[in-house]
């Protein structure tokens, strides 16, 4: 049987990485394990080895004093409470007043001036960010004195980057055409702002806001910490005191909102979606 003439161009053999790609993957690799190993190497030299074997053994005593919690104390902590979630209710809604209007001057299509306003809403937002709240709190706490206006203040800080980032995304990516039908008809950009892209991110706002709330509950629970009011002063000072049982109440407690809290959020957010 005559064989079929040949084409004269050789099969191409598939590869999933050249060379180069091959080396520098390899490379990559080699940089992760000694970084690893290096990390390892530090933590260890500074790491108490007797105090980690005998961790299991302190752990079962520290929970043997702690149970069976002190119960009655709990009627205690029903007002520190209410002002953790008080801090986190408010601190939330102040972010909300303040990051809606961040994210719009942070968005491409929404701000004013691209080289800018633009970079300097970016700036606020990842100033925001960069800091934990418990450092907003301890800040504030030498500024404004110890309490809870403080801690809110600290959350409101906090959340103002998170709302502002998830926002000014969500408005880069929205509807161009509906703009552009509003745009046709002679609206001022305010109009088009009120009529055309707010309708289209009113629900990712409610879900951030949302969202953000069900986070400033844990957060505002640690605060009182530094002294920024709410159940994290009575934690703190039922472990100053070395009181476990009480420390026991405090933390179901604390476990109890966070539950309540995390089913009131997944409600919500069924209800918008």
């Amino acid at each position: 049987m005559p064989s079929l003439p040949s084409s004269g161009v050789e099969a191409s053999i598939w590869r999933r990485r050249s060379v180069k790609g091959d080396l520098l993957a390899w490379g990559a690799w080699l940089v992760v394990v000694l970084a690893t190993m290096l990390s390892f190497r530090t933590i260890s030299d500074a790491t108490i080895w007797d105090f980690v074997w005998d961790a299991p053994t302190q752990g079962a005593d520290l929970l043997a004093r702690a149970v069976p919690p002190r119960w009655e104390y709990a009627g205690v902590l029903w007002k520190p409470l209410w002002d953790t979630v008080n801090m986190a209710s408010l601190g939330t809604l102040v972010a909300m007043a303040l990051g809606v209007p961040v994210a719009v001057l942070a968005a491409r299509n929404t701000t004013p001036s691209v080289t800018l306003v633009r970079p300097l809403a970016l700036l606020v937002i990842v100033a925001s960010r960069s800091i934990n709240s418990l450092i907003w709190a301890l800040l504030l706490v030498v500024i404004i004195g110890p309490g809870p206006l403080a801690g809110t203040i600290a959350i409101a800080l906090r959340s103002v980057g998170f709302v502002g980032k998830l926002l000014y995304e969500a408005i880069e990516e929205i509807d161009r055409a509906q703009v552009e039908a509003t745009e046709a008809t002679g609206a001022s950009p305010a109009q088009v702002l009120a009529w055309s892209i707010a309708p289209q991110v009113a629900p990712t706002i409610a879900g951030i806001g949302v969202f953000r709330w069900d986070i400033n509950i844990r957060e505002a629970t640690v605060l009182g910490l530094v002294g920024a009011g709410g159940i994290g002063l009575q934690l703190e000072a039922s472990v100053a005191t070395l009181a476990w049982p009480q420390v026991s109440v405090i933390l179901l407690l604390i476990l109890a909102t966070v539950i309540v809290s995390e089913w009131v959020s997944a409600q919500v957010r069924r209800a918008i979606t």
